[in-house]
């Protein structure tokens, strides 16, 4: 499977909702005070006041200059408003959750997969916000933090699988585990979903650094998701990929399939390669087959005996749409943009601003990312305004004096929530043309 580059998962869903995941995904967890949380007053707004690693304007004496004294010195650029607040946010995630000289984030003690595979897609979008190369230091700061990145992510990579058991959908591909493998860390499952998400970033990675490695990394975790489709005779709805690699994890979901569509059309745009273009298209055909709901939208997953779990969350949507998009700009064929177009007008429809402030920050920023991308083809409103209102709440509600953002109740601090308002940010601050 080549150098990868590495993903899995642990979820926490909203309260009150059954949530698959395993229960410490998330953590380190930490309840915020109530004398932590920012003022707007007093909180820097995102321009020049923001602190940008070093790229502050110098201050000029208000006095009138000699002929004796030097000219003024021009004055260095700044970041204003959302990519300031993405950089502001990102330091603070640095500064909360990374372990220097590890690689790995916080946790138990590392982070599992699911939140590392955001904080790697934070990262990877900082490195496209417009205005940062104008800023001195930066580039090199975030291109040091992407190797950082791709250190921590070896960490998760499980090569020797042959032999060992993978459940009902046996692969003796390498892929990434849950946890940090061993020796670092026990391994564990391998989650369809997130190594997707890690597949995804690689090949964005890929075409900001021209990495062959990282192209090849993409491709392998491609490898490992086609060899997960359940094509087991005498199943509901046959077809789909599963949630993980472990035995009780039957369900297909629409998280496992529209990610990965959206990784196999990628990867078709960069090697030309027709397998991922067909693969890609199937799951996304199996997807509307098999979890469209009569709302528009589409269910979480299907039980191998055809029990379907009717929750809509964002993300899911928002993966179609993107796959939806995606399909269209690789084939032409409008019919997928009708599709993307008629998904997001029943998302927009359904997810008003309280239903997503009760979904997870990270499934949201999926759903934006989908959006805006959807968006920069079709010109329909609301995509930007739609992520910048939720993100100046966050800023104005969820943030705490460090510029830590919280969710849940209690509020709660955790490395998931922190790196999906860092991509809201740099989305609102980068061209939709990189988001894929």
């Amino acid at each position: 499977m080549g150098v990868l580059v590495a993903v899995c998962l642990a979820r926490s869903a909203p309260a009150l909702a059954v949530s698959p995941y395993p229960a410490g995904a998330t953590r380190p967890l930490r309840v915020a005070k109530p004398s932590e949380f920012a003022h707007a007053a007093s909180a820097p707004t995102g321009g020049s006041s923001a602190p940008t690693s070093g790229s502050s304007a110098p201050t000029t004496s208000s006095s009138k200059r000699t002929s004796k004294q030097r000219p003024k010195r021009k004055p260095e650029p700044v970041l204003h408003g959302n990519p300031a607040r993405a950089l502001v946010a990102f330091e603070a995630m640095q500064r909360a959750y990374y372990i220097p000289g590890s690689g790995l984030y916080q946790g138990e003690p590392f982070s599992f997969l699911w939140p590392f595979s955001q904080a790697l897609a934070a990262t990877v979008t900082m490195a496209h916000v417009e205005g940062i190369a104008k800023i001195p230091g930066l580039t090199a700061m975030l291109m040091r933090e992407l190797s950082a990145r791709l250190v921590g992510l070896k960490s998760y990579l499980d090569l020797n699988n042959s032999g060992a058991p993978e459940g009902t959908f046996t692969s003796t591909l390498a892929a990434y585990d849950g946890t940090v493998a061993p020796p670092g860390g026990p391994g564990g499952a391998k989650y369809y979903d997130d190594n997707a998400w890690i597949g995804i970033e690689l090949a964005r990675m890929d075409e900001l650094t021209h990495n062959a490695a990282l192209l090849g990394g993409a491709e392998g975790i491609m490898a490992f998701e086609i060899a997960g489709w359940d094509a087991q005779p005498g199943i509901a709805c046959p077809g789909g990929i599963p949630f993980s690699n472990s035995p009780e994890d039957v369900e297909r979901n629409t998280v496992t399939n529209a990610p990965t569509a959206e990784l196999g059309l990628q990867l078709y745009k960069l090697t030309g390669d027709a397998q991922y273009l067909q693969f890609a298209e199937m799951a996304y055909e199996w997807v509307r087959t098999c979890l469209t709901e009569p709302n528009g939208l589409y269910a979480d997953h299907i039980g191998l005996h055809g029990k379907i779990e009717p929750e809509e969350w964002s993300y899911n949507q928002g993966a179609m749409i993107g796959a939806g998009v995606l399909l269209y700009q690789a084939t032409g064929n409008s019919a997928y943009l009708y599709q993307a177009r008629q998904t997001a007008k029943a998302a927009l429809a359904y997810y008003t601003s309280e239903r997503l402030g009760k979904e997870n920050p990270f499934f949201v920023s999926v759903y934006f990312r989908n959006m805006l991308y959807l968006d920069s083809v079709t010109h329909d409103p609301p995509g930007t305004t739609l992520v910048q209102g939720y993100v100046n709440y966050a800023w104005e509600h969820l943030r705490l004096n460090n510029y830590v953002f919280v969710f849940g109740s209690p509020a709660s601090a955790q490395l998931l929530v922190q790196a999906a308002i860092v991509q809201d940010y740099a989305l609102l601050s980068s061209a939709p043309s990189t988001y894929f």
